[in-house]
């Protein structure tokens, strides 16, 4: 039945696109592999990264005798991704390219071009499901707890999700690792990639400083006090502990706040200061996997919450919707800490005994902290993952 269904899939050079590819030719589809440019720059040495990743997807297709192409989107990445990506640390943001780029790049422009050349569906090597309950297509978690990837694919529309498939989101990454080496890809022992794809093993700071003019400014204690000097507050989050360069006895610094307009960045003593934790939090620019959500929702709705990729999900209540703002209000019965402004916040629910995404949203406003409210932080408040 597969014989007659062609499938493009997205192809990194990594070991996950490759099993990708090798699985569904198993299961008997027309695959074509397709590799995308989207960053062009030469690193030291005069090599071009892009150009080494294909050469390893020629040779993983190669493998598998299945036809490979390469489609250049560096000019989007840089007008829908990077661009952002700059901006948002102008203004003293952390932002998360990777929802970007899979909203604008994987699932748009890639998309398009792989249902314009015919393809039945488009395939990439996400730890993340696609399983029909009640008649509709939902994003559902990846098996692997510790790789599931849906809260960078929360922007993903039903349209779009319907042509679209993960042929390893029910696997174990060791067992993905065993599929390539039986399949002897030269990519079966690839160390994963991580970080930001453009930046690499490069140093964020001298990266960054090409493309900001970034001022020094003061690290300050919530009583104004000054206790050091920083390289430009964009380049720290809430929650940041490393990276500091603050000593001194006691407890270590963590960042709890940032005044931008100052370009203060505001440090305070111990992993569980209140000024790091409060229970509530606005949201706007909304996605949801069924556009129809928000129109069909009661409202308050208990659901799983995530304010950052590692983080385990939290129970949450989203209280109300306010049609005029676009804004959703969610609060939580456990304090969150290091909640942070322009990071996505995705939601999720059990339904038809698995766990899907729901879809998400940017933070817009936090609520007060603890130290704000002179609240104490309860006995046995459980640290969450949290930013380094």
């Amino acid at each position: 039945m597969n014989a007659n269904k062609t499938v493009i899939v997205g192809m990194s050079g990594g070991v996950d696109s490759s099993v990708t590819a090798a699985l569904l030719k198993e299961e008997g589809y027309n695959v074509v592999g397709m590799f995308m440019k989207n960053w062009e720059e030469e690193d030291e040495n005069g090599v071009c990264q892009a150009s080494k990743e294909y050469a390893d997807v020629i040779k993983v297709c190669e493998k598998l005798d299945i036809p490979y192409y390469s489609v250049e989107f560096v000019k989007e990445y840089r007008e829908n991704v990077f661009q952002n990506f700059l901006d948002e640390y102008s203004e003293g943001h952390t932002p998360n390219p990777d929802i970007l780029c899979n909203r604008e790049i994987k699932f748009k422009v890639f998309f398009e071009k792989a249902m314009e050349l015919g393809a039945d569906y488009l395939a990439t090597g996400h730890y993340c499901q696609n399983i029909e309950i009640d008649g509709q297509a939902h994003l559902v978690k990846g098996k692997d707890s510790r790789k599931d990837q849906t809260y960078f694919l929360y922007t993903m529309r039903q349209e779009v999700l319907e042509k679209v498939l993960f042929p390893i989101g029910h696997l174990e990454k060791s067992k993905v690792r065993e599929i390539a080496h039986k399949y002897d890809l030269i990519t079966k022992d690839k160390k994963d990639s991580t970080g930001i794809c453009f930046i690499g093993e490069r140093n964020f700071k001298n990266f960054l400083s090409q493309y900001i003019q970034l001022k020094p400014g003061n690290f300050e204690t919530l009583a104004g006090e000054i206790v050091g000097k920083h390289d430009g507050s964009a380049y720290y989050t809430i929650g940041q502990r490393k990276g500091l360069g603050l000593g001194g006895q006691g407890e270590p610094w963590f960042v709890v706040d940032k005044d931008t307009d100052r370009n203060v960045v505001i440090v305070e003593r111990g992993e569980k200061h209140p000024a790091l934790y409060c229970d509530e939090l606005w949201a706007n620019e909304l996605s949801f996997v069924d556009p129809s959500f928000l129109e069909n929702q009661k409202f308050p709705m208990e659901v799983g919450a995530k304010i950052r990729y590692r983080q385990p999900d939290q129970p949450a209540v989203i209280e109300s919707y306010c049609k005029d703002t676009k804004t959703l209000h969610i609060t939580f019965p456990m304090a969150q800490r290091a909640v942070t402004l322009r990071q996505s916040i995705v939601f999720y629910c059990d339904k038809g005994g698995e766990r899907i995404c729901l879809g998400g949203g940017m933070i817009a406003k936090r609520g007060e902290t603890y130290f704000e409210r002179n609240k104490a932080l309860p006995d046995d408040l459980e640290l969450n993952k949290s930013p380094n």
